[in-house]
């Protein structure tokens, strides 16, 4: 599948991890980190929410939501 047929065929939006709160973890063994994430396009751009990642994540990573 071509790259642009994925983003059509996805709604969601991009976001910018901005922290990793490594201290709040969740999951059964403590695999699901809670991260801000600064919303990069749409109509909440700019906006900072907190969503749970799972998986290794850092500062920088950009995630689609």
């Amino acid at each position: 599948m071509a790259e642009d047929e994925q983003k059509r065929n996805f709604a969601g939006f991009l976001a910018e991890i901005v922290s990793v709160n490594r201290k709040q973890k969740t999951g059964v063994s403590g695999e699901i980190y809670l991260v801000s994430c600064q919303i990069l396009e749409g109509n909440d751009k700019g906006r900072i929410i907190r969503r749970t990642v799972l998986g290794p994540t850092k500062v920088g990573d950009v995630i689609r939501l």
